[in-house]
Parts: structure tokens; C-alpha cells; sequence
């Protein structure tokens, strides 16, 4: 092994280092349950009679990158705001076009995308924006994680918004696997359920796996990010899905990689500030 090669290994095992201890950190800020001042809108007679009470939820936001196909350091960053209220349709969008210096290393994902994302949050908060999210959907995990802190969960608590993750793979934790999720979904105790909870070998709930289109065998996979219960995160869920995926991800999904097609030359150099 030459010099340089060593030297390359040894920072990223200092960088792995680094980044656990700031996982364990921001861990001790996370909030697993109901902590917001909205309420879902709803049609039942009991929660009508509350219409008065708090503000509903109308402004979610959805997160993602895309990346190019002939550099896969290069990343467009989107935030997408819908609205709740109105046939979710997007009243707010923007993006950031980086090239990323940090590789993708399974389990520390946030450290890769969450300062992108991050800047696009705080654009938008900094412009005083009417559409700041009262609620963000990210396409990455919460504490459906290795280390149950995933990129819903570092983006929340950075934010200090409630957060919803949102996988379409299974992260292989605490017995939990891809295909013995699917395998519980068809069973004839399940064949006509949409959803079940991703509860591990320890008794742990780690989410729900959810069959969001009518006959589909792909599940998403659904986890707390931060300050939010698992059943309000599966209703948010409910309320925002027109496909297989929650809309307001599906819709940065799609306009970031079309942005990245149509803007390549615009790129900005992404270093890592968590």
C-alpha cells in the first residue's frame, strides 16, 4: 500500500469516527412522538367539532437529490413545498445544483446529503417565506437505521422540524429484512392489510411497511424522523399519497433530476458543515 493510499484510509476512518460521535450527539435531541402545534385535517364528527382548535396541516415539504449519470459526485439538491389543502399541489420549489467531496458510506448517509438540503431549508427560512414547511418528508430513513438515526432524523433535529423518513429498501436491522417484510405482507394473515409494523427480534418498533398503490408488492417503508408518533406519521403518509410514494417526495424526486438535466453547468462545491 503506498503512502497516499494510507493516508486516504486513515482519514476516512477518522471521518467515520467523527461521524458516529456527531450521530450519538444530535441522537440526545430526538423526539419520538407528537411535538407540533398543527393538527391533521380530518372529515370525522369528533374532530370537526374541533376546527377551532389549533391550526391544521397544510404545508408539507418533500426533499431528495438526483444525481448524473456520467458523474455521480455531481448532485441536484431539490425542496418542494405542497399544499395539504389543495390538491397538493406545489406552491413553492427550489434547487441547488453541487458537486459532493463526501463518498457515500452505508449508515452515514446525512453527512453526504443533509447539508444540501439543509441550505435549501435555510433560504427559504432566512426569505421569511409564507410556505415554510410546517412538516418534512425526506426520501431517506428515521430511525429505521443501524444506528436509528438516519437522514429524516439528523435534517429534524438540525431543523427542529417534524420529520417523516421514507424508504424504498428495507434497512437489515434488528432481524428485519427486505424480503421477510414482503413475506409477512402476503401471508393470508396480511394478504388484505396495507400496512404492518416493522417490530424486531427485541420487541422494538422500528416503522411500518406499507403498500401505498392497491396490489402493489413493493412496500415503502415508513419511520419516524423527529418530533412525531408512528401513527401520525403513517396518516400523513395516507393523506399524501397519489402513487407508490408520498407525493411531496415523488414531486422533488422528479423536478430535481429534471432541473439537473436542464441547469448541469451550474454546480457549487458541497462541503460537509453538521
Amino acid at each position: 500500500m503506498d503512502t497516499s493510499e494510507s493516508s486516504n484510509r486513515n482519514h476516512q476512518f477518522d471521518s467515520n469516527k467523527n461521524w458516529v460521535e456527531t450521530q450519538e450527539l444530535l441522537k440526545n435531541r430526538l423526539i419520538l412522538e407528537d411535538d407540533h402545534t398543527w393538527r391533521l385535517p380530518t372529515t370525522t364528527q369528533e374532530h370537526k367539532e374541533q376546527d377551532g382548535m389549533g391550526e391544521k396541516l397544510k404545508y408539507v415539504g418533500g426533499v431528495d437529490l438526483s444525481f448524473s449519470k456520467e458523474d455521480p459526485c455531481i448532485a441536484c439538491g431539490a425542496l418542494v413545498i405542497l399544499d395539504l389543502n389543495n390538491d397538493l399541489n406545489v406552491v413553492y420549489e427550489d434547487f441547488s445544483i453541487v458537486k459532493l467531496q463526501v463518498p457515500y458510506i452505508p449508515g452515514f448517509l446525512a453527512f453526504r446529503e443533509a447539508p444540501v438540503l439543509l441550505k435549501l431549508l435555510e433560504k427559504l427560512k432566512s426569505n421569511a417565506h409564507p410556505f415554510y414547511p410546517q412538516l418534512l418528508m425526506v426520501d431517506g430513513n428515521g430511525i429505521l437505521h443501524p444506528q436509528g438515526f438516519g437522514l429524516a432524523c439528523h435534517l429534524g433535529v438540525l431543523t427542529s422540524l417534524p420529520t417523516i423518513g421514507i424508504g424504498k429498501n428495507l434497512h437489515h436491522v434488528d432481524g428485519l429484512t427486505q424480503s421477510g417484510v414482503r413475506k409477512s405482507l402476503a401471508s393470508e394473515e396480511n394478504f388484505t392489510r396495507d400496512l404492518i409494523t416493522l417490530i424486531g427480534h427485541t420487541g422494538r418498533t422500528w416503522g411500518a411497511a406499507m403498500r401505498s398503490t392497491r396490489g402493489s408488492s413493493k412496500p415503502i417503508f415508513i419511520s419516524v424522523g423527529h418530533r412525531m408518533s408512528l401513527d401520525t406519521a403513517i396518516e400523513v403518509v395516507k393523506l399524501t399519497c397519489k402513487y407508490r410514494v408520498p407525493e411531496p417526495i415523488r414531486q422533488a424526486d422528479i423536478r430535481s433530476r429534471a432541473n439537473l438535466q436542464k441547469h448541469p453547468e451550474t454546480i457549487h462545491i458541497c462541503k460537509v458543515e453538521l
